[in-house]
């Protein structure tokens, strides 16, 4: 399985980067899991709706030149639906029997998603109703990536 967690915008912050570093090399076993950072739009302290819109737009298009046409979407979202890791889990194995092998996490940059990235998304998936600074939520996905792989191998997850 081939998975992309596609980020607009770039983590800065040194331990957030080594700790996704460290969970992209525990999932080697499992999967092919890649961290791709986006340019993101720099919006200023307050904005309108419309410099907001334009923001979303502009990262909206770098995001679909970056998607590619095989991939099952899944875009982070706080309205989508939530899921325990064992359903994680599960999903996975049901995505790789139905062939879906190729899967993208898209992770909006600090304006959000624009409409066009929540309709390309096959499944809208929320990490709960709390706010996450969003360079925190790579590692967020790549953890909870390498709890599902784990569970649906039955081996133990306790770090």
């Amino acid at each position: 399985m081939r998975i992309r967690i596609i980020l607009v915008g770039k983590v800065r912050e040194k331990y957030l980067r080594e700790g996704i570093a460290e969970y992209l090399k525990r999932l080697r076993p499992y999967a092919h899991v890649e961290l791709v950072e986006l340019l993101d739009e720099s919006v200023p302290e307050t904005f309108s709706e419309k410099q907001l819109a334009l923001a979303r737009q502009v990262e909206a298009e770098r995001i679909l030149r970056t998607l590619r046409e095989n991939e099952y979407v899944v875009a982070l979202d706080i309205r989508g639906s939530q899921m325990s890791s064992e359903d994680l889990s599960k999903w996975i194995q049901e995505r790789a029997l139905a062939g879906d092998s190729s899967l993208a996490f898209v992770i909006g940059g600090t304006t959000g998603l624009a409409p066009e990235i929540l309709s390309r998304a096959r499944l809208r998936f929320s990490m709960g109703p709390m706010t996450f600074p969003h360079q925190f939520m790579p590692m967020l996905v790549a953890e909870q990536l390498y709890r599902a792989f784990r569970i649906g191998r039955g081996e133990p997850y306790h770090r």
